[in-house]
């Protein structure tokens, strides 16, 4: 499953990164790695931007951004 279908409030672990070249440098240096805990705060209303939470921080995610990005889901 990739982040973009997670639901607001729903949470996930990343498994691997589908970007690549400055996209995948710009995730990792935001601190979305893999085996980091990721959590869905809210979606915009036309599904773009898509809010997170990973670490401590949030961050805006573009959905195509997000998409690339495979999640465990948590329970």
């Amino acid at each position: 499953m990739n982040l973009a279908r997670l639901q607001p409030g729903q949470k996930g672990r990343i498994t691997s990164i589908g970007a690549i070249g400055p996209l995948k440098r710009r995730l990792m240096d935001m601190g979305v790695l893999v085996g980091e805990e990721i959590a869905v705060l809210k979606v915009a209303p036309l599904g773009d931007p898509i809010e997170v939470r990973i670490k401590s921080y949030s961050l805006s995610l573009r959905k195509r951004e997000a998409e690339g990005i495979d999640v465990e889901v948590s329970v």
